[in-house]
């Protein structure tokens, strides 16, 4: 029955008088209703409940601005999550930038009718995706531990092979692009081979995809034409594209990382790790229900061999030594020494140290590398 515009008591009284054979013309005065409304509801055959359906809104009128919009939205998948547009930085961003003359209450429902719209787009809820043997999946996850008698906010860099279930990980310093490039090169030593896929979110630094085109880091496109490996690239907030690895995140950081752990140095805390990762999978099974070993041979099989150089997973940059001898890089000043004050060097960032090095590659300095703030 479509929706009532008048009360369902009038509606029965309409009814039950038409049906003693009163005149229509006197149901409409008696009532206070219009000849064409008493007609309706006197005259429908269906009265029977239908399931409630949510109005169907127009499109909101955006002045043309509707694909401007929609990009804005796309270009926000690659963006960290706290870092894309709300309804109201992008109604900000239509005045100034678009001269837009319309309210902020449309452009708000126009937004959320379109996020609503995307995550609908996948169909009927998420379905687990099957995963071949040798494909590797990479997400990184937060977590806080006692270095050296400092207490650090690190990065987990977790990749997992889904189809055994195998689960490992690294702790990093950071997500810099050498950092990210380090960390699977110490998982692809534990497994004593590389994936033949890797599959990644766009919120790291080794690349994003954005409609349809892959933009990926120099650096870890170097990194993964030497192990040979294919990369691709899915949204960060996606469970169903990459749920191994993201529940990976979640289940090691609880059963290895809790309480908040404790070590001398970051390569102690990463060989606890490691054997906890190989503790948690002597322990597991596939999703087949076979034990973890099995199915484990079974990606070992499908991976790439490990070339006989191994990666360097370092980022050069150019700085130019003060007066003082130090150069600057990332935000951080190392010490190249007074003898190069004014000289420009090449500076090369890796996951633990920073090389200095001078014209025709004379190293000047290989010193630890410092993150966050300070001096």
């Amino acid at each position: 029955m479509e929706e009532m515009t008048v009360p369902l008591d009038t509606v029965n009284d309409i009814r039950s008088m038409d049906a003693a054979g009163r005149s229509r013309s006197e149901i409409a005065r008696m009532l206070h209703v219009s000849r064409n409304t008493l007609a309706k509801y006197a005259d429908m055959e269906d009265m029977s409940p239908a399931a409630p359906m949510p109005r169907r809104r127009g499109r909101p009128a955006l002045e043309g601005n509707e694909e401007w919009v929609a990009g804005v939205l796309e270009a926000d998948l690659g963006a960290p999550r706290k870092q894309r547009h709300t309804a109201r930085r992008i109604y900000d961003r239509l005045v100034a930038e678009r001269g837009y003359g319309g309210s902020y209450s449309t452009v708000q429902r126009f937004v959320r009718e379109l996020r609503l719209a995307r995550a609908a787009a996948g169909g009927e809820g998420y379905l687990e995706l099957e995963w071949a043997p040798g494909t590797c999946q990479v997400d990184f996850g937060n977590f806080r531990a006692a270095v050296g008698g400092r207490t650090l906010d690190l990065k987990l860099l977790v990749a997992t092979l889904p189809h055994s279930n195998d689960r490992q990980c690294v702790a990093l310093m950071s997500q810099r692009s050498e950092c990210l490039c380090a960390g699977p090169l110490e998982i692809f030593r534990r497994w004593g081979r590389a994936p033949a896929a890797m599959v990644l979110d766009n919120a790291t630094e080794a690349g994003r995809m954005v409609r349809g085109e892959v933009t990926e880091s120099r650096l870890f496109s170097q990194f993964r034409a030497h192990y040979r490996f294919e990369s691709r690239y899915c949204n960060p907030y996606s469970g169903n594209e990459k749920g191994s690895v993201e529940n990976a995140v979640g289940f090691l950081r609880r059963n290895l990382l809790v309480p908040v752990p404790a070590f001398g140095a970051l390569p102690e805390l990463n060989a606890f790790l490691a054997e906890g990762c190989a503790g948690v999978n002597a322990a597991a099974r596939c999703r087949d229900g076979r034990p973890h070993g099995e199915a484990y041979r079974e990606d070992l099989a499908a991976m790439r061999a490990l070339p006989g150089v191994e990666f360097d997973a370092v980022r050069w940059v150019t700085a130019r030594a003060d007066k003082r001898g130090y150069v600057e890089a990332d935000g951080r000043e190392y010490v190249a020494g007074p003898a190069w004050h004014g000289r420009s060097l090449l500076v090369g960032m890796r996951a633990s140290t920073v090389e200095i090095l001078a014209d025709r590659g004379r190293r000047v300095a290989v010193l630890p590398r410092a993150f966050g703030e300070g001096p």
